[in-house]
């Protein structure tokens, strides 16, 4: 696996894999984090408190300022984050009917964690190479 990391950052540059793991960690950030919003909100139509919504969106919201301040440190935390969700994922689409809303979440959550490791890779190669 090593060997072939090295040879894709070869092939690459780690610039360019380091803004295409960006690109894949907000893109899959966002869309979470629109999931677990109507799921929260799902859930609180049917009479309940903001709790739910609440739990379910800020895991995703506390990782926000490593996300924009480009922290490698925080993204490799939120992939392990992400995992929880991609377990919440495939528990929900176990469920009768709900098959395609925890397909997408286990996905989703699948996208954000390997964006997430690939960046906090490639960004703290970046930075050992002084780049």
């Amino acid at each position: 696996m090593r060997r072939w990391l090295e040879d894709l950052e070869a092939r690459h540059g780690l610039d360019a894999l380091t803004a295409r793991s960006r690109r894949l960690v907000i893109g899959s950030y966002v869309v979470l984090l629109a999931l677990m919003l109507y799921r929260g909100m799902a859930i609180q139509s049917d009479g309940s408190s903001v709790g739910p919504m609440v739990a379910f969106v800020l895991p995703l919201v506390l990782f926000l300022p490593s996300i924009l301040a480009k922290r490698a440190r925080g993204h490799a935390w939120l992939a392990f984050v992400s995992l929880l969700f991609f377990a919440q994922g495939v528990m929900v689409a176990s469920l009768p009917g709900e098959w395609l809303r925890g397909g997408i979440e286990a996905l989703v959550s699948l996208a954000l964690f390997t964006g997430c490791m690939g960046y906090a890779r490639f960004r703290s190669r970046q930075i050992k190479a002084g780049q």
